[in-house]
């Protein structure tokens, strides 16, 4: 069950960057569909939603976004290249309407990624290694995953995001906020407010 999911995963996200051919955004859609129906068919994940999970997920989703923000402007300070690089990320979304962007990422990809990397491997790695041991295992998973980018910035910035929600979701145990957070902030830095 396990093993299957990360092959997924590789797999997917390798498809994902490494085929040149196809629109990224589809591409991605559909990886993130195929893992998202894999976990779903294997276990129930807790998503409860309350007014104060869905705050906790928006103020998440700003904090993260300030943290990014923050990043972009102190990154050409460790990566000489940095700003080539986050360009090379907004590169991806060259010749989609940035509205398509946002609703799939709010409406697919967030909430679909919450639900695999944090609800599905985190939860699962959690119970069989422990709090610490699981949410290492998940974070460095979702961050090398991103490999295959070959864009340093972009790996930097799974695996903070990544540690961002990980250890959100080693606080709350529920998805909910969670999806809000990824979806909102992924639907913001990518297709409302990008960061360049």
């Amino acid at each position: 069950m396990l093993t299957g999911a990360v092959l997924l995963a590789v797999i997917g996200w390798a498809f994902t960057f490494g085929l040149p051919a196809g629109n990224f955004w589809v591409k991605i859609g559909c990886t993130v569909a195929v893992i998202t129906g894999y976990a779903l068919a294997c276990r129930r994940p807790r998503i409860k939603f309350s007014i104060r999970e869905v705050l906790l997920g928006v103020a998440s989703a700003a904090v993260l976004y300030g943290v990014f923000w923050v990043g972009n402007a102190l990154s050409p300070y460790v990566v000489p290249e940095a700003h080539a690089q986050v360009k090379g990320i907004y590169g991806l979304g060259e010749g989609t309407h940035r509205v398509w962007i946002a609703l799939l990422l709010l409406f697919v990809t967030g909430p679909g990624e919450e639900i695999f990397w944090r609800g599905f491997l985190q939860e699962a790695w959690m119970r069989k290694w422990g709090r610490w041991r699981g949410f290492w295992a998940a974070t460095a998973l979702y961050g090398g995953v991103h490999l295959f980018s070959m864009n340093p910035m972009l790996i930097g910035a799974a695996c903070v995001a990544g540690a961002f929600w990980g250890l959100q979701y080693l606080w709350r145990r529920n998805l909910a906020s969670l999806i809000v957070s990824h979806a909102l902030w992924s639907a913001v830095i990518f297709a409302l407010l990008p960061i360049r």
